[in-house]
């Protein structure tokens, strides 16, 4: 007669640190070919726009600001589409089931998987201002003229912020939606389609216009490139913070945790 040795399970054993699983984001980020060029392109078009920035910006104009606004902008793009693909390569290249088995507590996988696009989010920033800073020395050098430094520390700040804060809406709709080409596509409308749709509202209904700040979340951190929001603004920004970022992302952690991974 057979006899089955009963199996002890150690529970008191810790579980995978958060700090590691981030490493391992980061990691899955790069490991990749896809993933490498992606990352790579944040640099590629941060030269791209500084050379064209030295190439056929007048004397007059050249300004670091300038070369910020040129880098700044390909990186709105950019950054939501890393941080979806953060998310929805789980379910894309069906990996999911591996990564929930090996770690079954999924709120920080998540937790990881935002951490790690906001580390190369913010670093992606700091590499493009880099370069459109050699640009602004290189620029102002050739062409002659005084180079000229008008964005601080704090304006750098608020930039960064405002980009995380756009790179965090499309990891809210990779949580949410779970597929890549739909949560790019319901990216594209969010950037696109709603603002232009808010904007005629403005323009048509007078009511609408002292609205539009609360619950317009793009719309709301314009102050953020502009030198720093008022009190009233911040408080703007978190309104329509929380009704675009915080409740869908809630939303969308909350249908990861509960939904069965095939």
């Amino acid at each position: 007669m057979s006899t089955t040795a009963p199996v002890t399970i150690d529970t008191a054993r810790p579980g995978v640190p958060l700090s590691r699983l981030v490493k391992l984001e980061l990691r899955k980020m790069f490991d990749t070919r896809s993933g490498f060029w992606l990352m790579m392109s944040i640099a590629i078009v941060a030269l791209l726009a500084t050379i064209g920035c030295i190439l056929f910006v007048p004397d007059e104009n050249l300004e670091f600001s300038v070369f910020g606004q040129a880098v700044g902008f390909p990186m709105v793009l950019l950054l939501p589409v890393i941080a979806i693909l953060s998310v929805t390569s789980e379910w894309s290249q069906r990996t999911g089931l591996i990564t929930f088995t090996l770690v079954p507590h999924r709120a920080s996988v998540i937790a990881s998987k935002a951490i790690a696009a906001v580390v190369v989010g913010v670093a992606g920033i700091v590499i493009a201002f880099a370069i459109g800073a050699v640009g602004n020395v290189v620029g102002s050098a050739i062409n002659g003229v005084d180079i000229v430094w008008d964005i601080g520390v704090t304006d750098f700040v608020l930039i960064v912020l405002a980009n995380v804060l756009g790179l965090l809406v499309g990891f809210m709709l990779g949580v949410l939606i779970r597929n890549t080409a739909g949560a790019i596509v319901a990216y594209v409308a969010y950037s696109f389609l709603l603002p232009t749709i808010f904007a005629i509202l403005a323009e048509l209904v007078d009511w609408f216009k002292d609205l539009q700040p609360w619950i317009d979340f793009g719309y709301s951190q314009t102050p953020l490139f502009e030198g720093g929001p008022s009190a009233e603004e911040w408080a703007q920004l978190g309104v329509s913070g929380l009704i675009w970022l915080v409740v869908p992302l809630a939303l969308g952690v909350w249908a990861v945790l509960r939904s069965e991974v095939k």
